[in-house]
């Protein structure tokens, strides 16, 4: 009824916020942002409440306004759970691919470091003035000649320790890459989708530990905005008064690109199947036929993107296998 009734502080801990859930009667409904914690956190409460919901803070603008504090903040989502203007961030309880994805997440930041580590190689020698460009400087058998062009004896002390770093993370990096694809031979899901064309073990292993489950996206436009690929439009007079009777405007409506709130890695996933489809078969024909109907190329590789991913959440669904005479039939 928007009356506060109890307010206090808990240790981030189990026991004691297990013990809090327990002391109060009635439905308790639970939300919290999605952070560092709230993966732990929504295991340890989900079996104790009527709901849990993870928020997504992005969709929290409230929090945005007047002073912050923890207080404050708890209140304010109180009061938005309240209203139902809370957006869900999905938390699923999956044993079955817990694993998967913990180790797709180690393979992630490993390959991130890599490409940060080589970032930072190449932006020492420009600050020094020295072109770089392409992937010599990263070979063994030639950074002793790309290490004589850094006179400066800090700057080649810090360049051979990001040499250093960058060897050590690379047999990491592929160990885990080798863990990913082991533990996804576990899951039928990704044999599944290891028949669509450009949908390779990796990539499937990666759809798999994002989504978890393909019935969290009722239609293949969920999935779609999930993976920022949702087209954006803006519009408005959408009808108009003619003769005394309200009609539809016949004002083109304006897109604005793709959502930005979607998951990166499933964006990434499909897209990069889409570009690397683009010149094969039995995506190459597909693409053609859109261009020829008028849609711009890059309209177009979007649009497959969005195909793979519509026949990706099909494929799942039903347990079959990919089927090239049915890709124009999966819009």
């Amino acid at each position: 009824e928007g009356k506060l009734v109890l307010e206090t502080t808990v240790a981030s801990e189990a026991g004691p916020l297990i013990r809090l859930m327990e002391s109060i009667s009635g439905a308790l409904h639970v939300t919290f942002e999605e952070g560092t914690q709230a993966e732990w956190l929504y295991e340890v409460v989900w079996g104790y409440v009527t709901e849990v919901i993870v928020c997504d803070p992005r969709r929290n603008k409230l929090l945005e306004e007047g002073s912050k504090g923890d207080k404050l903040d708890a209140r304010k989502l109180a009061e938005l759970m309240r209203a139902g203007l809370l957006r869900t961030v999905y938390h699923g309880q999956q044993e079955a691919t817990r694993k998967l994805k913990q180790l797709v997440r180690a393979y992630e930041n490993l390959s991130q470091d890599t490409q940060r580590t080589m970032a930072r190689i190449k932006a020492v020698y420009r600050s020094r003035g020295i072109a770089s460009r392409g992937r010599a400087v990263y070979q063994r058998t030639q950074r002793e000649q790309w290490l004589e062009k850094l006179t400066e004896p800090g700057a080649r002390q810090r360049m051979e320790w990001l040499y250093e770093e960058l060897d050590q993370l690379g047999p990491i990096r592929r160990r885990a890459k080798q863990a990913v694809l082991s533990e996804s031979r576990n899951h039928r899901a990704v044999a599944l989708l290891r028949t669509i064309p450009q949908l390779g073990p990796l990539r499937s292993a990666l759809i798999v530990a994002t989504v978890d489950t393909p019935h969290r996206f009722r239609t293949k436009r969920q999935l779609w905005s999930y993976s920022g690929l949702a087209v954006v439009t803006h519009m408005s007079s959408k009808y108009e008064i003619k003769e005394g009777r309200v009609v539809r405007s016949r004002k083109p409506i304006a897109t604005r690109g793709l959502n930005r709130n979607g998951n990166r890695r499933m964006k990434e996933v499909f897209r990069s199947a889409a570009t690397g489809g683009a010149q094969m078969e039995p995506y190459r024909w597909y693409l053609e036929k859109l261009q020829q109907n008028g849609m711009k190329a890059e309209m177009a590789r979007v649009t497959l993107a969005r195909k793979i991913a519509a026949i990706a959440l099909s494929i799942w669904k039903k347990g079959e296998t990919f089927d090239p005479k049915k890709l124009n039939g999966t819009t």
